[in-house]
């Protein structure tokens, strides 16, 4: 009885190393050697080397100037201590139409057809009324980049064709070449329209 009480606390001592010790820091120094950007979390930093967030987590842009991101229902808007979705299915009432301190598609999309000049027949991608399963999500669609192109070029007062350039130049393909449709991240989108286009007080 002894004998095999002794093996097994080896046993337990020998797997508490291996895999509370050594796993843990060959996974730390692979991703580091080998993905240390995304293993850091991949930080964003502006022109003056400032970090200004990450390339996977939506920031809540209002002013006009900016390109904005899909709505959030995580915490307050867009909180990542506290990401998740609403859960509402395609058929839900309160999704279409809102509720108290809710707003439900059909309220967002006037809103966003409202901000960005467009007329009431204008259909809205979908991205720009649904909120994403983690309320984080850092991209939009290019549909819904090009919609908000002429908002953005008229308060920055520079050309479209300027801004449309720099669409082309962040649009990420679809994954593997069919997976998704064309995306655009938010964040390093209009950090280089500050860096390219500076805003004048």
């Amino acid at each position: 009885m002894k004998k095999q009480l002794l093996i097994s606390l080896r046993i337990m001592l020998v797997l508490l190393v291996i895999t509370c010790v050594v796993y843990p820091l060959v996974v730390w120094a692979a991703a580091q050697a080998f993905f240390p950007r995304q293993a850091n979390g991949s930080l964003v930093k502006d022109a003056a080397g400032k970090i200004v967030g990450s390339s996977l987590l939506a920031q809540g842009f209002t002013s006009p100037w900016y390109f904005h991101p899909r709505p959030s229902a995580a915490g307050s808007g867009y909180d990542p201590t506290q990401s998740g979705g609403t859960n509402l299915g395609p058929a839900s009432r309160k999704l279409i139409y809102g509720a108290a301190g809710f707003e439900g598609a059909g309220q967002l999309a006037a809103d966003y057809r409202r901000e960005n000049n467009l007329a009431p027949g204008i259909k809205v991608p979908v991205d720009a009324v649904t909120r994403s399963a983690s309320g984080l999500d850092p991209d939009i669609s290019l549909a819904n980049c090009l919609l908000q192109a002429v908002r953005v070029a008229q308060a920055r007062h520079i050309p479209l064709a300027q801004v449309s350039r720099l669409i082309r130049q962040y649009t990420h393909s679809p994954s593997l070449g069919f997976l998704n449709a064309p995306y655009v991240n938010v964040l390093r989108l209009n950090l280089v329209l500050d860096k390219q286009y500076p805003l004048h007080p």
